[in-house]
This record gives structure tokens, C-alpha cells and sequence, in this order.
């Protein structure tokens, strides 16, 4: 694997970009608040319009990459990326860095399938579940240090520099991608679904926008209704475009695998709680608790750890009692965990709530993995490419959407208590319906184990 060393480090870099600014902006959140003139509650448009951006993104990022060749691709994806940080950074007002930080996504949603597809084309198969394990690491360590590292850098410097520390990373990156990356492509290649990837752009975007809305409701009921309708009939319009062309841009058929139906709506449902707890955690540190950022991101670390700690005995565990017992007891324990951090207050002792942090980082990571290898690893090899994209834009999706609503459900009850106490119920809202989750994985069959 020595000869391809280079590419693998390239690679690696680009899972660190990406994983790091979905996550060091989180504690941020108040600060840049604060700067832009905002209520801090109301900041989730920041995180929505990132994520919600890669998931409209990853489903062509294949075909763009196999088009236009790895090089070429991969060095737009950095050179974008790079340009709209700084776009964040210079931005004056939200409506700036909302639309900085869609083309920010659009970058990230590059990079990860690009770089992912690009060891798929270049290192030999014995070597790649080692390559995949190299590159992976950075992916790990970006949440670990992204929290403490945005809360310093805010409270020492200004929140600018969260954004414009990508830069002189990606000037390396754009660097060595024209340097050491081969240019590969497709020269047969099948054409790209535009009809279906518009009807799944257009029903994302519309039915994100409509949940955003309901934090600050800017725009008449009329309009909202409208939009909606528009999501709904655009998704409609896309299972039944799907059903009648020869390459669909996610084939209907693979639902008929039971473990990927069933996980796919199960990763759909029970993200939607575990997705909004990096957003709304920091802000309840920050905003009820009082730390400053750099308490606040350093009380993430735990949680951190407890997911990467227990990665090693996933295996282990859903080998002796299978997918379906592990995910049916982890989900319950997952929105236990999110509903017991209600019982967080002014009066729980920091060493608590490290330990808490860490036990529930212990079941989250448990239940990503759990769920992520289920919903895939029945498809066949033709189905896989397709699965997988689709998985990756529910889990963006799913993202988008918890954190939007966690806001308007926390927005909801500052309305009628206090903040403390608004935190509270929303936690146990978000444990509730995760919990109902669990409803979901329980339709698995019992045959699915490792």
C-alpha cells in the first residue's frame, strides 16, 4: 500500500474538511448569533442549509466524478469548498451565510463519495478495506476535536476563523490532487436520470423549507401550503418516473430487500432525533447552562469517545444476538439517552454530565453502525452503487430534518416556559419519537445477522 500512500493521504484529507465543518460550527452557533445580529435559536438554517445541500448533491456526484475523471473532479469539489468558507467568513448578515454555506455542501458532497469511488478505482482489492480503514480515521477524529476546536477558536479568536481554516488546507489539497490523482473516467457512460434528480431535488428542498419555516414563520400559511403540496407531488412524481425508465436514479426494486426497507426508513426515523443532539446540545450548554465555547465543545469530547471506544465490539455484538434484538433495545436506548438528558440543570455536577455525554456515546454509535451495515449489506452488486447513494442521502436528509425540527419544537415551548425548561421537554420529544423508532427495526427478519 506504500505506492499509494500519497492518494490515500489526499483522501483522508478530504473526509477531514468535510467531517470537521459538520461539526466545529456547532458551538459556534451563539457567537456568530450574536455577531450577525440573530437569536440564537433561530440558527438552524446554518447546519439545514449545508447538510440539506449534500443530500441533494451526492446522488450525481458519482456520475459527475466518472464524467468529468477523478482529478478534475475532486479538485472542483476542494477548490469550492475552500471559496465558499471564505464566503462564510466574509458573510455580513444569515441570508450571506446560509447561501455560503449551500455551495459548501455542494464541495462536501463532493468529497467524500469522490474520494471514496477514487480508492475504489485505484488500489488493488486486497488492499482496500485497509485503504478504506486509513481514510476513515480523519472521518473519526473530525467530530472528536471539531466541538473543542471551534469553541476555542471563537472564544480566542473571532468565529471567522472556523471557516477560514479550511482555506490554506484546501490550497494543499487542490495542490497534490493535480499533482498525484490520476484522471480517470468513464468513456461509456450511462445517462444521468436529470428528470428524477429533479423531482428529488425539488421535493427535498420544498419539504425542508416548509419544516424550517415553522421556526420563524416569515411567509403565509398560503405559500407554505403551496410549497408542500409541491414536495409531496414531486416525490410522488418520482416513484412514478422511476417505475418507467431503464436507469432510474435509485432503482425502485432494491425496496423489495427487506433489510434495506427496513433500514432505510428505520435510519430515516430514528436519525431524526440522535441528528439535532451535536446542534442542540452546545446551544443548551452555551444558552441555558452559561459555559463559554470552549467548556462547551470540550463537554462534547466524551461523547466523542464513547463512540469510537465501542466501534471495536460492534461486530461482536450483533454477531451473538443480530441485527434485529441489537437495534430494537439500542434504538429504545438511544431515545432513553436523548430524553434523559432533560434531567440535566444548572445543578448537575460537569463530571456528571461528562459521563453522561460518554454513555450515550457508547448506544449512538452502536445504532449508526448497526443500522448503516443492515440497510446494505443484502443488496447485490448491481444494486449496491444505488443503495448506498440512497442510504447517504437519507442519512443527510434525516440530518436536515432533526435539526430543523428540534428548532421549532425548542422554539415552540420558549414561547410558553423557560429556557431550562423548554430544553427539557424538547429533549423528551426528541427521545419519544426515537423510541417510536424502534417500531421500525422490529419489522427485520430474524434471519438478519453478520
Amino acid at each position: 500500500m506504500q505506492e499509494y500512500r500519497s492518494i490515500l493521504w489526499l483522501v483522508a484529507m478530504g473526509f477531514f474538511m468535510q467531517q470537521l465543518d459538520s461539526t466545529i460550527i456547532n458551538t459556534a452557533l451563539p457567537n456568530i448569533a450574536k455577531s450577525l445580529h440573530e437569536n440564537p435559536l433561530n440558527m438552524q438554517s446554518v447546519i439545514v442549509a449545508y447538510v440539506l445541500a449534500m443530500a441533494v448533491t451526492i446522488p450525481a456526484s458519482g456520475w459527475i466524478a466518472d464524467k468529468y475523471g477523478l482529478r478534475k473532479t475532486y479538485f472542483f469539489a476542494i477548490v469550492l469548498f475552500s471559496v465558499a468558507s471564505i464566503g462564510c467568513a466574509l458573510s455580513q448578515n444569515l441570508t450571506q451565510l446560509i447561501i455560503a454555506r449551500v455551495f459548501q455542501g455542494i464541495g462536501g458532497a463532493l468529497l467524500q463519495p469522490v474520494g471514496r469511488l477514487t480508492l475504489l478505482k485505484v488500489m488493488p482489492k486486497t488492499q482496500l478495506l485497509a485503504a478504506l480503514s486509513f481514510v476513515s480515521i480523519p472521518g473519526l477524529i473530525g467530530p472528536l476535536i471539531g466541538p473543542s476546536l471551534g469553541g476555542l477558536l471563537v472564544e480566542y479568536t473571532s468565529w471567522h476563523w472556523i471557516f477560514l481554516m479550511n482555506v490554506p488546507i484546501g490550497m494543499i489539497g487542490a495542490f497534490f490532487t493535480l499533482k498525484i490523482l490520476p484522471d480517470l473516467k468513464l468513456e461509456q457512460l450511462k445517462p444521468f436520470d436529470f428528470t428524477g434528480f429533479t423531482f428529488v431535488a425539488i421535493s427535498m428542498v420544498s419539504l425542508l423549507f416548509v419544516l424550517d419555516n415553522l421556526v420563524d414563520q416569515t411567509h403565509s400559511q398560503a405559500i407554505m401550503l403551496f410549497i408542500f403540496i409541491l414536495g409531496l407531488s414531486s416525490g410522488v412524481a418520482y416513484w412514478l418516473h422511476s417505475s418507467r425508465v431503464e436507469d432510474p436514479l435509485f432503482s425502485p426494486h432494491i425496496f423489495k430487500v427487506n433489510s434495506f426497507s427496513v433500514g432505510l426508513l428505520g435510519n430515516l426515523f430514528a436519525r431524526l432525533g440522535n441528528a439535532a443532539i451535536p446542534f442542540i446540545i452546545p446551544l443548551m450548554l452555551q444558552v441555558a447552562l452559561g459555559f463559554n465555547p470552549t467548556v462547551a465543545g470540550l463537554m462534547i469530547i466524551p461523547l466523542a469517545l464513547g463512540a469510537m471506544l465501542i466501534k471495536r465490539f460492534i461486530s461482536r455484538l450483533i454477531h451473538a444476538f443480530g441485527y434485529k434484538k441489537v437495534l430494537v433495545v439500542n434504538t429504545l436506548l438511544v431515545g432513553l439517552g436523548i430524553a434523559s438528558f432533560a434531567l440535566i440543570s444548572t445543578h448537575t455536577p460537569m463530571w456528571w454530565q461528562a459521563i453522561h455525554f460518554f454513555l450515550f456515546g457508547l448506544v449512538n454509535s452502536i445504532q449508526f453502525t448497526a443500522m448503516n451495515t443492515v440497510t446494505i449489506k443484502d443488496l447485490d452488486v448491481v444494486d449496491a452503487g444505488s443503495g448506498n447513494s440512497l442510504l447517504s442521502v437519507t442519512q443527510q436528509l434525516a440530518m436536515s430534518m432533526g435539526v430543523a425540527m428540534a428548532s421549532a419544537v425548542l422554539n415552540n415551548f420558549t414561547h410558553q416556559y423557560q429556557i431550562m425548561t423548554a430544553f427539557h421537554y424538547t429533549f423528551l420529544c426528541l427521545g419519544a419519537l426515537t423510541i417510536c423508532s424502534s417500531l421500525i427495526f422490529a419489522q427485520l427478519r430474524k434471519k438478519a445477522t453478520l
